[in-house]
């Protein structure tokens, strides 16, 4: 059985119907310990769609499970919630606290966690994400990633089975993305956390296990992400760029150079341009 599992789910904001809706009957399943991206252009349901896994948002109709329990059961949704941590896109509006640790205690004392525990989660869930030494410090004044970091940390500290990321690196500078993107990858490797992540950067979604692009409600596509990006004519009839390396990839075989399909990151291209020279 899924972790999580949607079945014929329908969204609509007010005012919608159900064939313009913002979700128009999506079904799929979240796999423990698998990575999950889920891309499409702006309006296209991606991000209604993630709050629809831990509650935020009910369905109009259909079923969102999480190992079992409803959304639509009221009496369960806070046991559901505990299972599904959740991080925006502006780690400010996840900053609670003055410092950096109290922020992280704050989900656990709202919980009603015993002091000396909340005193060992937080330890341990900075320590998870790299920021021990930050904990006695300001968050105002730290970088855009290492907040989005500490908001990792908050979430982790509740100890979720589920991290949902709602366009986490969005607001943020290359290496602040390449900070969020770091951590959360090493978390799904090292600790097995399962992860479904909403982006708009084409090659975030190459760390993933699995696609979905969303478009006018509906799953367009499906698939590992080379199955995903390499149908280069299907995203870009849905409006989408593919990652980089795999559009440039493309052009440079129009030139003819024989550059493999299957390239998509630098890495790939690098050792492809090498195996190239090396060749001539």
């Amino acid at each position: 059985m899924a972790l999580i599992d949607l079945s014929e789910v329908f969204f609509q904001y007010e005012g919608q119907t159900e064939e313009d809706g913002a979700v128009r009957g999506v079904s799929f399943g979240v796999n423990k310990g698998e990575w999950l991206s889920i891309i499409g252009h702006n309006g296209s349901g991606k991000s209604t769609l993630i709050k629809l896994l831990n509650g935020l948002y009910l369905p109009t109709s259909g079923e969102v499970k999480v190992e079992g329990i409803s959304s639509a059961a009221e009496d369960r949704i806070w046991e559901l919630r505990k299972k599904v941590g959740m991080i925006f896109q502006n780690p400010d509006n996840q900053l609670v606290a003055t410092v950096v640790e109290e922020d992280v205690a704050f989900g656990l004392e709202n919980l009603g966690v015993p002091p000396l525990e909340i005193q060992g989660r937080v330890k341990n869930a900075l320590e998870k994400v790299r920021m021990g030494e930050f904990a006695k410090h300001a968050p105002h004044h730290l970088s855009g990633g290492q907040k989005q970091r500490v908001a990792i940390a908050g979430i982790l500290a509740m100890e979720p089975e589920v991290l949902l990321m709602d366009e986490p690196t969005a607001m943020l500078d290359p290496s602040g993305r390449k900070e969020v993107l770091d951590t959360v990858l090493r978390l799904h490797e090292e600790q097995g956390i399962t992860v479904v992540h909403v982006t708009h950067f084409m090659e975030e979604a190459l760390a993933a296990d699995r696609v979905l692009c969303m478009d006018e409600g509906k799953i367009a596509l499906s698939g590992s992400p080379r199955e995903v990006f390499l149908n280069i004519g299907g995203l870009h009839a849905l409006g989408l760029e593919v990652p980089p390396m795999a559009e440039l990839s493309l052009r440079l075989r129009k030139k003819g150079l024989r550059i493999p399909e299957t390239v998509m990151s630098i890495e790939e291209m690098t050792e492809a341009l090498c195996q190239l020279k090396s060749a001539i």
